[in-house]
């Protein structure tokens, strides 16, 4: 098994991390498994729905937004599961989202 950290998803080309603020993490179940197909929420400060998701087979997800408090909130059949993440400025931030019945 290879000692390397986790990469996590591949930024598309053309996006420059220098400028955007992107919100990217995994959501895992209680044993650190992913949780494909979860509905990954995106709420504001005041807790207003922003965006929605559905992570990826690998349990991946990716929002681009601006600096400030963000509250992730994951949805699925193995359970739901909330974060918050703080990004300051640009830049790849990452938060997983832990999901529990």
């Amino acid at each position: 098994m290879c000692a390397a950290p986790k990469q996590g998803q591949t930024i598309p080309a053309g996006v420059d991390v220098e400028k955007e603020t992107v919100l990217t993490g995994q959501v895992v179940d209680a044993a650190g498994t992913p949780v494909p197909g979860a509905f990954v929420r995106l709420l504001d400060q005041s807790g207003e729905f922003t965006a929605e998701v559905v992570a990826s087979a690998t349990g991946d997800f990716r929002f681009f937004a601006a600096p400030g408090t963000w509250t992730l909130r994951a949805l699925s059949s193995q359970g739901n599961g909330t974060a918050t993440v703080a990004p300051e400025g640009p830049g790849i931030h990452g938060q997983d989202v832990t999901v529990a019945q």
